[in-house]
């Protein structure tokens, strides 16, 4: 249906006629946000300049933080980089799913320069999301897809994040529902040497090194991939993390027994929690207290990932 505002992005269900529109408007080289499992994403043919472009204007996004690139299967993820045994594993395992392998590019990719940022390797994900999937089955080309927000906010898990962060920006958005995972893909770089995680995500560690053994241990090579930027994420408002007191002022993101204003998950699981996250950080950013405070997050599984979202959030 589309909004009376004309400056709202039309909000279509993601049934056969708002899939068909969708592909039709990607085609012609404009961006949508459509869903996937993690987070809402910005899509745009990746093979055309123009068309990326659009998604780093939209976003406001540093022309130097390189995007991930969406494929339907893996024939399509062997046409633009070079897989060797430990990236097929991971495929096998973990794909389609909430992981994007950074791989060494092929010459003849045919992606546009823009969505590698200059590197020489290029990160690809297959979402399992049915909708994301139906959409690029359907489309010319792999599709790049940032999360559908402006760069540094808070990251998208509904239409209605979509189109309040983007309004005016993108022409149309694809609505799937609240998103299963909540949290961007995990990012792995899959090296000559061994593999790194680049940020955590709903595939943990552990399940990697369960399939490919232990990472290398040391730093990352710098901007690598998406979500490496030390401020991200951010609800434009001051957050205090660890916060075992309530302070005047704040509006408190909680977990297990302790509420807060917005509880992450009552049980205690971190799962929920990490589906509910941005959602608990749009609140607050929409919330009349100044500041944000966040209780103690366990440190373990899929944990890691939501810390190290908040840690940029607060940074």
């Amino acid at each position: 249906m589309t909004d009376a505002n004309p400056s709202q992005p039309r909000v279509l269900p993601a049934d056969e006629e708002g899939i068909s529109e969708a592909v039709r408007l990607l085609g012609e080289g404009a961006c949508v946000a459509l869903p996937t499992e993690t987070v809402y994403g910005l899509a745009a043919r990746a093979d055309l300049a123009a068309a990326v472009a659009g998604i780093y204007k939209a976003k406001g996004r540093p022309d130097f933080n390189p995007l991930i690139v969406h494929v339907p299967d893996l024939l399509a993820a062997e046409r633009l980089a070079h897989l060797d045994d430990r990236a097929r594993t991971l495929a096998e395992h973990f794909w389609p799913g909430s992981l994007t392998m950074v791989l060494p590019i092929r010459d003849d990719s045919g992606l546009a320069p823009a969505v590698t940022a200059g590197l020489s390797t290029v990160a690809l994900r297959m979402p399992s999301h049915q909708t994301m999937r139906a959409v690029l089955l359907a489309a010319p080309a792999p599709l790049a897809a940032p999360s559908a927000n402006r760069s540094g906010a808070v990251s998208p898990t509904s239409a209605a994040h979509v189109a309040s962060s983007l309004e005016g920006r993108i022409p149309m958005v694809l609505d799937g529902g609240e998103t299963e995972r909540g949290l961007e893909s995990t990012i792995v770089a899959v090296r000559e040497n061994g593999w790194q995680i680049l940020r955590p995500g709903p595939v943990t560690e552990a399940e990697i090194a369960a399939v490919l053994g232990p990472a290398i241990a040391g730093s990352t090579k710098g901007i690598e991939a998406p979500g490496q930027l030390a401020s991200h994420y951010a609800p434009g408002k001051p957050v205090r993390l660890e916060a075992l007191d309530a302070q005047e002022g704040e509006f408190r993101i909680g977990f297990g027994t302790d509420g807060g204003d917005f509880n992450l998950s009552p049980s205690g699981d971190l799962a929920e929690a990490a589906s509910r996250l941005y959602a608990a950080l749009h609140a607050a950013s929409a919330a009349p207290q100044p500041r944000v405070a966040v209780v103690p997050i366990p440190h373990e599984g899929i944990g890691v990932a939501i810390n190290d979202r908040l840690a940029r959030a607060a940074a």
